[in-house]
């Protein structure tokens, strides 16, 4: 260990280009290495400066970090620190009791200097001295570092959840983009730990502390055994050798333990703002010239009193005043800036810009408090993931991507509830019990549930909110078991399934042909714009989605427009020409198994009759009030029992009042599937399994 500096030491301490992957491994070799091998007095000289000199670094450092993570290496630091304290201590500790009988420059000039310099000939002042020094370090310093570093842990880590909901509240407001949700993930990720790194690195500097004091009390007697027993020492030399070479030893170590200390207690107490340590100091506390006037009064006024030592009072009551004088002129300064600068952009400030407009989602997920949970992946909310996975499925089902979820909590909601936004407008609304399941009754359960009785937000059906401990029984019941993020997801599904032609805006319709020009770029460019706009496209599609329709297969889609553009430019005869082209899917949708498809039709009269209602070419409807009631009646009896058969209500009529009849049944009926005769492929069989107005 002869070889080791202070060159040594920074290289090994901050690392080169070349060596600083084994930086952390070449600290703790040196380290070790002080404990066991010998260092002479000018190896303790060096490293003891080196040790005063990183003290003051770091607490120049903590002095100059605007927030904590500015040194996020400090609880490593104060490892490192520490060590090299004990180290120096062990390494002393080992000179000074095998070469103190050859007087106080045994262990170097260093310990000797700060031995001279607190004893100054009293070793009982100089014991004390030290006592103290140690003794502010570790009640005071270190342990209010210690408590601060707890508490704000403890608040960090109860802050993290809503600070990763304000993120993906922000993400998905499309207010930042990915990478700077993932920087501020990370950044909330790394508070946390720091803090909770200084919390237990506290304890290092306080057993440091201990260890100071016991070392210098080992150092003292046991130097006083080995100077008169093995050295023969007279008891008066050996008490001022090893004294004076135990108090320097301790002293020296004890500054830069101190300097560390304070350090740490700057770094986690303060607030981050964009000031440093000292800017803030000096802002918050000589910034008022109203108190420094009171001060200097109170001050004065004592220096007043006989018997004060009333020259150093009025000086410092002067001084303060003066101070207090100069604050407020530039404070005057300051504010007649800011008022003329006020006063020139007055005009531009009151005047309003397109900044002010702020856009509205069209889709939104508002939930109360005690729902974000199932939205923060710190606390292993899954229903982000799930609300990803229905819009890749819709997008995969339907035939395009539908807007992103917005997702915020609002406290004006009840703690479980939660509300869906169409364009800034409720539309649904519901109350999802997280920590708790949903059992749904089909209908066809076999017993009652006991617990809160409600119904399922997405469908209405009857259920009841149970415990996890009933899930297995209430499966057994037959009842439909999901969990709480399940029943937020499923409404969701509904809403846009249900609003599907209003989420497809003139965006969205643009980015399906972008889609699908990349496949067939002639197909796109022979339709858009040259035979019909997009506005008229749009509206297609939109016709399609309100009834159900998927829009997947857009070549067909453009292909059938393609050939009857030029003809006409109408999108409900345009909408009832593609429906025939996808009558094969649409069929296949409605009925995926077999090639039977279950209908219900109209008695023969009730269908002459309504065809004659119809008025040609406008595709309005003339009924007269009381058939209409009755046709809604019947048509509702026959839906039902076509479902309490197992099969989708599917409405056959002729081509000429499918649309009307669709339109005119969807408010009453909306499960309600309206099929003409010539969107039927050739290849289905039909089944009439009811008949609407036989009796009419």
């Amino acid at each position: 260990m002869n070889g080791l500096s202070l060159p040594g030491w920074l290289t090994a301490l901050t690392g080169n280009v070349k060596g600083n992957m084994i930086a952390a491994p070449l600290i703790i070799v040196l380290l070790l290495s002080m404990m066991i091998l010998p260092l002479p007095a000018i190896a303790l000289d060096a490293l003891f400066s080196f040790n005063i000199a990183l003290s003051i670094i770091v607490l120049l450092i903590g002095l100059n970090t605007v927030k904590p993570l500015d040194f996020i290496a400090f609880p490593t630091v104060l490892l490192v620190t520490t060590m090299l304290r004990l180290s120096l201590n062990v390494a002393s500790t080992r000179v000074v009791l095998t070469e103190g009988h050859t007087g106080p420059d045994a262990a170097g000039k260093v310990i000797e200097a700060f031995g001279h310099f607190l004893i100054g000939g009293n070793y009982t002042v100089g014991i004390v001295v030290f006592i103290i020094l140690t003794i502010i370090n570790f009640t005071v310093v270190t342990k209010g570092a210690g408590r601060i570093a707890e508490v704000g842990a403890r608040f960090t880590l109860d802050a993290m959840p809503g600070k990763q909901m304000a993120i993906d509240a922000d993400l998905n407001a499309g207010l930042i983009g990915e990478d700077e949700a993932r920087r501020r993930r990370k950044e909330v990720s790394q508070e946390s730990e720091f803090y909770g790194a200084m919390d237990g690195a506290s304890k290092y500097v306080r057993g440091d502390a201990v260890a100071g004091i016991m070392v210098t009390i080992i150092n003292i007697v046991g130097g006083l055994i080995v100077g008169m027993v093995q050295h023969d020492l007279a008891f008066a030399v050996a008490i001022k050798n090893y004294t004076l070479l135990a108090i320097g030893d301790g002293l020296v170590a004890q500054i830069p333990s101190l300097v560390i200390s304070v350090a740490a207690g700057v770094v986690v107490s303060r607030v981050a703002n964009e000031q440093d340590i000292g800017g803030q100091l000096v802002t918050q506390l000589f910034s008022n010239a109203r108190v420094l006037y009171i001060t200097a009064a109170i001050i004065g006024a004592m220096g007043l009193i006989p018997g004060m030592p009333n020259l150093a009072f009025l000086m410092l009551a002067a001084l303060m005043a003066g101070a207090a004088y100069f604050v407020a002129a530039r404070k005057d300064v300051v504010e007649t800036a800011v008022v003329e600068e006020a006063q020139v952009s007055r005009g531009e400030e009151e005047e309003a810009s397109w900044s002010d407009v702020v856009p509205v989602d069209v889709l939104g997920l508002e939930v109360g408090y005690r729902l974000i949970a199932l939205v923060d992946k710190g606390q292993g909310g899954e229903l982000l993931k799930r609300i990803k996975g229905l819009r890749k499925k819709f997008a995969q089902e339907v035939g395009f991507l539908t807007p992103p979820v917005h997702i915020r909590d609002n406290l004006e909601l009840k703690p479980s509830a939660y509300r869906i936004l169409l364009k800034g407008v409720e539309v649904a609304s519901g109350e999802s019990v997280h920590g708790q399941f949903l059992a749904i009754d089909p209908g066809m359960v076999a017993g009652i549930l006991p617990g809160p009785q409600t119904t399922d937000p997405a469908f209405g059906l009857p259920a009841v909110w149970i415990e996890n401990e009933m899930r297995d029984h209430a499966q057994g019941l037959g009842y439909t078991v999901v969990d709480a993020g399940t029943v937020v997801a499923t409404h969701l599904n509904h809403v846009i399934t249900q609003n599907a032609a209003e989420l497809l805006g003139r965006q969205e319709v643009q980015q399906l042909l972008d889609h699908l020009s990349a496949e067939s770029p002639k197909l796109v460019e022979d339709l858009v714009p040259k035979l019909l706009p997009l506005a008229v496209l749009q509206k297609v599609l939109q016709n399609l989605l309100i009834e159900g329709v998927h829009i997947r297969d857009m070549r067909t889609i453009i292909e059938t427009l393609s050939e009857h553009a030029a003809r006409s430019q109408d999108p409900a005869e345009l909408t009832a020409i593609v429906r025939v082209q996808l009558g094969r899917a649409i069929v296949q949708q409605l009925f995926p198994e077999g090639n039977e498809v279950s209908v219900m039709a109209f008695d023969q009269n009730l269908e002459h009759l309504l065809m004659q209602a119809m008025q040609p070419g406008n595709g309005s409807v003339a009924i007269e009030p009381g058939l209409a009631d009755t046709l809604s009646q019947q048509t509702q009896a026959a839906a039902r029992q076509q479902e309490n058969m197992g099969m989708t209500p599917v409405l056959l009529v002729p081509g000429a009042i499918r649309a009307v009849l669709a339109k005119f049944l969807r408010r009453a009926i909306p499960q309600l599937r309206v099929l003409s005769h010539e969107e039927l492929p050739d290849s289905k069989t039909i089944r009439v399994t009811s008949l609407i107005g036989g009796s009419a």
